[in-house]
């Protein structure tokens, strides 16, 4: 791994110039890259279905779905970089970081569940746009919704199966939680149409 070792860390700016040149993906903890781990198919056909469900839904409403390329700065300088998320806000088509994200998923893998459970937890409570972040099993169907009114406020969890629907009042928006697993190769997944 190719990461500049000074005592003071990388800038955000260098954390950007360095992983453009990687032929792996990192986040940056706002101090030196972090390594993310590649998900397996069925986790990037997740990912893929909350894309493709948001964009379906989101067209003219004057809020706009990202897939796990799109950058999120959280504490400080740190950049993650989730895999879907919400902004109602204007983006630069050549920014690296996303404005003002309103809601953000993240697709649990075998290696992520302590990172996306707890330090993102915190993470994306300091951003204080983000009114939803909801949290996706990998290996049967459910969701962890944390939800939260204001900037200030804490979130409020709760857990969504197959047969509910994911509500999200904050960009105007309703899925049923079975759709984000369609084609998924999971014992509880809905069959393929």
């Amino acid at each position: 791994m190719n990461v500049i070792h000074r005592t003071r860390g990388m800038t955000q700016a260098e954390f950007f110039d360095w992983a453009e040149a990687q032929n792996t993906r990192y986040e940056f903890n706002g101090i030196v890259p972090v390594p993310m781990t590649g998900g397996s198919l069925d986790h990037n056909r997740i990912a893929l279905n909350i894309y493709v469900a948001l964009r379906e839904r989101l067209q003219g409403s004057g809020c706009t779905p990202f897939g796990m390329d799109a950058g999120v700065q959280t504490i400080g300088d740190a950049v993650r970089y989730p895999d879907a998320l919400v902004t109602c806000s204007k983006a630069d088509g050549a920014a690296r970081l996303v404005p003002h994200p309103v809601v953000v998923f993240e697709v649990l893998s075998p290696g992520s569940g302590r990172t996306d459970r707890i330090d993102k937890v915190r993470e994306y409570h300091a951003i204080a746009s983000v009114r939803r972040y909801v949290i996706l099993e990998y290996a049967g169907i459910g969701l962890t919704v944390l939800a939260r009114a204001g900037a200030t406020d804490p979130w409020i969890a709760t857990s969504l199966m197959a047969e509910d629907i994911l509500r999200m009042p904050e960009i105007g928006s309703e899925i049923p939680v079975a759709e984000f697993y369609a084609d998924a190769d999971l014992a509880d997944a809905p069959p393929s149409n």
